[in-house]
């Protein structure tokens, strides 16, 4: 379960990039989405992140829970900004999608 935390703290957080225009033109080189499409990934990462606590708490509690999802989005976080961002933007997109997926197949296995 704890794999799939971390996979939707990674999505979170490209969406949460993906709703400023600076990361968005690095990652698209295109012209800026409109204000509302960049709202609507903001609240996609929020809930996302929101997910991501909720499947950490059920998963280990009230005591550690926390503690995990906290360690969850350092992990992706550090990820992003200072892997990834960097040298692979390429990969962010394709990984957001399917990080997910893989800590969901990890989960149901």
């Amino acid at each position: 379960m704890m794999l799939l935390a971390i996979g939707l703290s990674f999505t979170a957080f490209t969406a949460l990039s993906l709703a400023m225009e600076k990361h968005q033109l690095e990652l698209h080189a295109k012209q800026a989405a409109p204000a509302s499409r960049r709202r609507q990934w903001s609240v996609l990462g929020w809930v996302l992140l929101a997910l991501a606590f909720g499947l950490s708490v059920a998963d280990h509690g009230w005591a550690m829970g926390p503690v995990l999802w906290l360690g969850a989005m350092t992990i992706t976080g550090l990820l992003l900004a200072f892997g990834l961002y960097p040298w692979k933007p390429r990969w962010i997109v394709p990984l957001a999608w399917a990080l997910p997926v893989l800590g969901l197949v990890a989960a149901l296995v």
